[in-house]
């Protein structure tokens, strides 16, 4: 852009100035080096607030940051040097214009004609102006509560996840033939490739049971994909439809998160703590009730639990007087169960250059059935071989076979989404609204994973923009050593924002963190088209002019540069917005707000920045 800006002056100084092409490019880098300055000064500035964010949006917030800011550095130092020589040694002076340039050039004085129209038509009616102005406000503001809100997108990463949540008890042989349902049920979907199961296992919990299931569903590769329905979004529609015929099973078919580290699945990992004594009966009524709810909310969808409260289970309990009478030691008895049962580690040893260790435990036909606690025995202090089944009994019971904690409480996990159509954000508003509905005062909720960091970074956009916008302030307080004069640039800053927002809201997308970071770099490219502007009026002012002509010349000078540089930015950012394939959902984040802010700031702005500097620059005549 600001190659352009230097380019484009040359090129006037050579047409309208009569200049040959060395003087012409002396005299463009006196007329750009301090909108030049100023720009990469402001550019730079907004994202200093940034480095100092913490958390994983922080995190992305500095990738952009730093990288800008060094893209910005660098150009503006080429602008000011490479630039102007290359200018000088390409552009060549020309007797007659081509059918082509003559076209372009015509339409681009039309279109200046009529945008000069229109600026000095709000210049004129100060009031009209301010009211548009206003309206834009307020449809700024209305778009920042309406939109909803997410922390970042779902990705199409290649693979989708299957988990099998079988009844309490269920052997894996069973649940291996639920695996091969799935497997079968998959394969026919004209977008998987393969699928890859771990029976048994739960990835939720990074568990071994029997009645769980853990299956991934490798998708074919992007370009054999494009169609709207291969999607893995449309993907696992389908899928979570079809595995509903599976009966052995709850299937529930989830995406894996966006960003890898931040939680085990994508969707919401809620917590229900149990911070009372009722054990693990209100633990279960909580759960059953809050999912219960839950199921019937329109906004959430793929409500799921691993929490298991009937699970058989045998108490053991040990008549101790009577052991003792016997002469059984009870820590030997309790031994002997670990050792039969279970299994101890006795010791290592060395063999074919290898450590082994030594295991004891029972074979598994000797461990079977209930009954083998009679065929167990264990030596007492008389000598005798006493069977456990004399001083012990077994009853059957029901509980958990898992006791999960969070916080330090007991706790139950709950994995759920947005339905289609909705975001994250009104998913958690949604499952807050059920937890405040149906958990009693001895229960409490929680969040981890990405609804935890969504949470956690709410109000960090707000912070950032704020922040940016002092910056702005502050160096253009000192480049122009004026504290009004920098508020005709920073008024120009919501006619991006709002066309942001107006192109997101367009297209269904949410108000999420790539997003937010492409509204910092709009605050920076919207105050550099105003600069541009700004500065030569304020050079024409000093010269003589009034401070209505001074803008309206400033205006027409600088159009040319600025509709450039903002249409290679625009075509610049257009491949993101119709992207496919991996990472697509984030650079349509960031795409659609940038296009829209951009179109907005060039279209809009640009007839209401000689307005504001009528109005912010009249004290200092």
């Amino acid at each position: 852009d600001d190659a352009i800006v230097v380019v484009e002056n040359v090129e006037r100084n050579m047409r309208q100035n009569r200049l040959n092409a060395h003087d012409a490019a002396l005299r463009a880098m006196e007329e750009v080096q301090g909108p030049v300055v100023a720009i990469v000064f402001v550019l730079c500035s907004v994202f200093i607030p940034v480095a100092f964010l913490g958390g994983i949006a922080g995190e992305l917030y500095k990738q952009f940051a730093i990288t800008i800011a060094v893209s910005v550095v660098i150009s503006g130092f080429v602008a000011l040097s490479l630039s102007p020589a290359l200018a000088a040694q390409i552009i060549k002076p020309r007797e007659h214009e081509n059918r082509a340039s003559r076209m372009f050039n015509g339409a681009l004085e039309w279109l200046t004609e009529k945008y000069l129209k229109i600026a000095s038509w709000f210049l004129r009616h100060t009031v009209m102006g301010l009211t548009i102005f206003a309206a834009i406000i307020c449809g700024l503001v209305w778009y920042a509560k309406t939109v909803p809100t997410s922390f970042v997108p779902d990705e199409d990463q290649g693979y989708v996840i299957a988990l099998a949540n079988l009844p309490d008890g269920a052997s894996l042989d069973r649940n291996m033939k639920v695996a091969d349902q799935i497997q079968q049920i998959a394969n026919a979907h004209p977008g998987v490739e393969r699928v890859i199961a771990l029976t048994g296992f739960s990835l939720l919990e990074s568990l071994d049971r029997t009645n769980i299931g853990t299956n991934f569903v490798m998708l074919k590769p992007w370009d054999q994909r494009t169609a709207r329905g291969l999607h893995a979004d449309a993907i696992l529609a389908d899928l979570q439809r079809e595995f509903m015929a599976i009966q052995d099973a709850e299937v529930v078919v989830v995406n894996p998160p966006a960003i890898q580290g931040l939680g085990t699945v994508g969707g919401f990992e809620f917590w229900i703590e149990n911070r009372g004594d009722g054990g693990d009966k209100a633990l279960e009524r909580a759960v059953d009730s809050f999912i219960k709810e839950a199921y019937e909310h329109p906004v959430l969808a793929g409500v799921h639990t691993t929490a298991q409260f009937n699970n058989l289970q045998f108490y053991v309990d040990l008549d101790r007087p009577k052991a003792r009478a016997l002469g059984v030691s009870i820590g030997e008895a309790y031994e002997a169960l670990q050792a039969l049962l279970g299994s101890v580690y006795i010791n290592n040893f060395n063999k074919y250059g290898r450590v082994f260790q030594v295991i004891v435990q029972a074979l598994p036909e000797y461990r079977e059935r209930v009954t083998d606690l009679g065929d167990m025995y264990v030596k007492s202090t008389h000598g005798q071989m006493v069977p456990l089944k004399s001083f012990m009994s077994i009853t059957p019971r029901r509980g958990p076979n898992l006791v999960s904690r969070f916080n330090d409480f007991p706790a139950a996990e709950i994995i759920a989404g947005p339905a289609p159509g909705y975001t994250s954000g009104q998913g958690i508003a949604a499952m807050e609204e059920i937890a405040e509905k149906v958990l009693g005062p001895d229960m409490n909720y929680g969040w981890s994973g990405m609804a935890f960091q969504q949470i956690a970074t709410g109000g960090t956009s707000s912070v950032v923009l704020l922040a940016g916008l002092i910056m702005i302030f502050l160096v253009l307080a000192a480049l122009y050593e004026k504290w009004s004069l920098p508020l005709s640039i920073l008024m120009a800053v919501p006619f991006g924002a709002f066309g942001a927002f107006t192109a997101v809201f367009i297209r269904g997308m949410p108000n999420d963190v790539y997003f937010q970071i492409g509204l910092v770099t709009l605050i920076a490219l919207s105050a550099k088209n105003a600069i541009l502007i700004v500065e030569f009026a304020k050079i024409k002012h000093e010269e003589g002019m009034g401070v209505e002509e001074a803008a309206i010349e400033a205006a027409k000078l600088r159009f040319r540069a600025i509709l450039m540089t903002s249409l290679t930015f625009i075509l610049g950012v257009t491949p993101l917005v119709i992207s496919q394939g991996a990472g697509a959902a984030s650079r349509h984040s960031v795409g659609t707000g940038v296009l829209g802010g951009m179109i907005s700031a060039t279209v809009l702005a640009l007839c209401f920045v000689p307005l504001f500097f009528k109005l912010f620059y009249r004290e200092h005549k």
